[in-house]
């Protein structure tokens, strides 16, 4: 079921909702209490528990990958240049030496190809693709279970939604009477479900597609970076 659809759903709900509380203004002429935050979220019934659950992994991948994924695409110029310097003076132990000092996956990446050096140059851009590809694969650990959540959240606030309206129907045929007093549990139910879910599901969908975008631009800088390293062992023998 599409996040458009599941828009639409609420936005239905919330028309039923606001309508049955208008009546019970004009009914009993009293605002309706108001309620805590809390409170609210408890009136969603059982279906909040694993919404909650999701929107706990929803930040919390959110915010790991968000701090790990900005740690890789800072690359120090100064690193750069000094492996460059190395490579040029032919101080190879040097090189490697600062490369392992460095915890960084463009670090990583130019290790792997300064232990080739001497190899076909075929061998060692294979090398370096290998582990450009090892550490985007890193970069993207726990990002896919975001895209999951997105999809999931929305889907358990309209199995929030249906479990409000059998709420309503089953209130009303026990009690024999309609009003907003018998059917406002079901209608707190549906609403708050729908809307939860809604709100991680778009948090969720945000995160995915914001993080890919930053593994894009490391992806390039890593790509970027490779290219220079394998020109830069090509020079002397040009």
């Amino acid at each position: 079921m599409s996040l458009l659809l599941q828009i639409n759903m609420a936005a239905d709900t919330l028309k039923d909702t606001v309508a049955a509380i208008t009546s019970n203004l004009v009914t009993t002429g009293k605002p309706a209490e108001s309620l805590s935050f809390l409170q609210m979220l408890m009136k969603g019934g059982w279906v909040m528990i694993p919404i909650g659950i999701l929107s706990v992994l929803a930040l919390y991948f959110t915010i790991e990958r968000f701090l790990t994924i900005r740690k890789a695409s800072r690359i120090d110029d100064n690193f750069i240049k000094s492996i460059r310097d190395y490579l040029v003076n032919g101080k190879m132990e040097a090189a490697i030496a600062h490369c392992k000092n460095q915890n960084t996956p463009i670090a990583r990446l130019l290790l792997k190809g300064i232990k080739r050096i001497g190899k076909p140059i075929k061998e060692v851009e294979s090398a370096v693709e290998n582990e450009g590809k090892l550490e985007i694969y890193r970069l993207e650990k726990n990002v896919s279970w975001l895209g999951i959540i997105a999809g999931i959240a929305p889907m358990m606030g309209f199995v929030g939604t249906i479990s409000g309206v059998i709420k309503i129907f089953y209130t009303i045929s026990i009690e024999k009477n309609i009003s907003i007093d018998i059917i406002a549990g079901g209608l707190y139910e549906k609403m708050i479900t729908s809307a939860a879910g809604l709100i991680v599901g778009i948090f969720a969908h945000i995160a995915f597609h914001y993080l890919n975008s930053m593994i894009d631009r490391v992806s390039y800088q890593l790509e970027s970076n490779a290219i220079e390293f394998v020109d830069l062992i090509q020079e002397p023998t040009s």
